[in-house]
């Protein structure tokens, strides 16, 4: 299931942006084309989401279908030789983010969850936990070394 459609695209950037789907110089997008990297832009982002949370999500949250529409735009805008240094940068921007979500330095916050509870079917992100240590006394310490 895609995170994002066609029209999606044209909410977030504007009917404009679907000219890098345009594959037969009409003027109109192809919706098929456009379906396709949708779909293939969702597995690229589950690839990474995966890493940390159960597939496939209950409820999406809103960050998902931007990034889908960010990737799947830079991926038809790369097969139709359009490509630009704004896609380029937001394709790199949301990679980076998933990679970051990815390690656990940043989370999805899902609809619907209640702080410190993950949803069902999630994971929660890993946190620091505490070392609890304990043994004998300390051989080296600063006050035995020093002098040395």
């Amino acid at each position: 299931m895609a995170y994002a459609s066609q029209a999606d695209i044209t909410l977030i950037y504007s009917e404009d942006a679907l000219y890098v789907a345009d594959r037969d110089g009409d003027g109109v997008a192809d919706a098929p084309a456009i379906a396709r990297a949708m779909d293939l832009a969702s597995g690229e982002i589950d690839s990474y989401i995966g890493a940390r949370y159960s597939l496939p999500l209950a409820n999406a949250p809103a960050i998902l279908m931007q990034f889908c529409v960010d990737i799947a735009v830079y991926r038809l805008a790369l097969s139709r030789d359009v490509l630009t240094e704004e896609h380029r940068r937001r394709y790199e921007d949301t990679i980076k983010h998933l990679k970051d979500i990815a390690r656990g330095t940043a989370a999805l916050i899902m609809p619907g969850a209640t702080s410190g509870n993950p949803t069902p079917g999630t994971t929660a992100p890993a946190r620091p936990q505490p070392i609890v240590s304990g043994g004998p006394e300390r051989i080296f310490t600063r006050a035995k070394m020093r002098g040395l």
